[in-house]
């Protein structure tokens, strides 16, 4: 991708905290005999006790923070996914909605308001959140917005049993540990981490078996030979951490939201530098070596690998859209016409937010949702006007 940086420095205490986290990766690095895989790298920048992006108490959300995801621009994509969800429990005549990382519980809060207001709340809403920091701006924030309906909301350490309901996910699969790859003729090299001269620093080795055969899989997949230097992503632990949420609902539906695209599109000859995505106080760029656990790092989605996933644990797409789409099946344009009542300055401003929401160059064709279900036969209003699920 090689995005050009324009990136503030650190803090002192940040500056601390990375290199406390950059000399326990060097020790990981030592420990494994001198180079490390990208996909530990991620996981250790990432969730490392203590020190790891998602681990530690910097903010992350917001203006304040290093980005900011839908529900923080608006709270129309809330109220548009709490429509969905309740035309699932209404077919289920009740049942509880699971949030995967619920970030600042906007979300949860407007989903939560949306749903009231529809007579169609969840028995329970469920979060399984892995930042202790996180959690407590959540409880925080629905304290202050739901203090009614705070009751319904239970904090989970691992996945529940015998879900029903739904699961919903935004901007998650991104944040999965992912493997880096590069052709080198006609063999496939793994992209890790060493360290050398004093810092971290970028090393290939052959790639094992595993790693190789995915590669293979995704050439014969798009009919044709990587070229010479091109370097992607792939996430092969996919399979295991989808198969713990399949097993752990037992009816219902599951809805992902995230940027990516299907695989024939991932994998072009045009994106050969791969999709990896860092964040920090809202500048993107992809070096992942940079401000380690201080910025976010993330890579695009391949739903062509979730949806087949799932279908490999037991589960059936219900539908693939961009966001847009789903956001105006969901009937986000509905909601802006019942703000009608409102001053000019307040409808322009809930108008500007719609459009980041829906607008293809804004978040509209970047983000996807993907709908998953288990024992779920009706069709979703979040798919309506639009389906793409043949593109995958």
């Amino acid at each position: 991708m090689n995005v050009p940086l324009d990136l503030p420095p650190l803090t002192s205490d940040e500056s601390v905290h990375s290199q406390l986290l950059v000399d326990r990766i060097r020790d990981e690095i030592e420990r494994c005999g001198g180079w490390l895989s990208f996909e530990r790298f991620m996981e250790m920048a990432l969730y490392e006790p203590g020190l790891g992006y998602y681990s530690a108490g910097a903010r992350k959300l917001g203006a304040s923070g290093d980005f900011v995801t839908a529900p923080e621009i608006s709270p129309l994509f809330s109220r548009c996914l709490a429509r969905q969800c309740a035309q699932v429990l209404a077919e289920l005549n009740g049942g509880d909605i699971l949030e995967l990382g619920a970030g600042s519980g906007a979300m949860a809060a407007d989903i939560l308001l949306e749903l009231a207001a529809l007579k169609r709340l969840p028995n329970r809403y469920l979060i399984l959140e892995v930042s202790a920091d996180l959690r407590e701006r959540q409880q925080n924030t629905l304290q202050a917005r739901v203090p009614e309906l705070l009751s319904r909301v239970t904090w989970l350490d691992a996945l529940p049993d015998q879900l029903v309901g739904l699961v919903l996910a935004n901007e998650v699969l991104d944040a999965l540990p992912v493997q880096r790859f590069v052709i080198r003729g006609d063999q496939v090299n793994a992209s890790g981490v060493t360290w050398q001269l004093g810092k971290l620093d970028w090393s290939e080795i052959r790639a094992d078996p595993d790693l190789t055969a995915a590669v293979r899989s995704i050439e014969e997949y798009v009919g044709r030979a990587l070229p010479d230097g091109y370097s992607s992503e792939i996430n092969l632990r996919l399979n295991p951490w989808f198969g713990g949420i399949a097993r752990a609902l037992q009816r219902g539906v599951m809805l992902f939201i995230d940027y990516g695209l299907p695989r024939g599109q991932y994998y072009g000859v045009e994106r050969n530098t791969g999709t990896l995505l860092c964040h920090f106080r809202h500048r993107f760029h992809d070096d992942a070596l940079l401000n380690v656990g201080i910025q976010d790092i993330g890579a695009w989605v391949d739903f062509t690998a979730v949806a087949s996933v799932a279908v490999d644990r037991g589960c059936d797409v219900l539908g693939y859209n961009t966001q847009a789409h789903f956001l105006i099946g969901c009937g986000i344009e509905t909601l802006l016409a019942d703000l009608a009542h409102r001053g000019l300055e307040s409808r322009l401003q809930v108008g500007k937010q719609a459009m980041v929401l829906i607008l293809p160059g804004e978040m509209g064709e970047r983000f996807k949702v993907i709908a998953l279900g288990k024992k779920w036969q009706q069709a979703l209003i979040g798919f309506s006007v639009r389906d793409m699920a043949a593109a995958l």
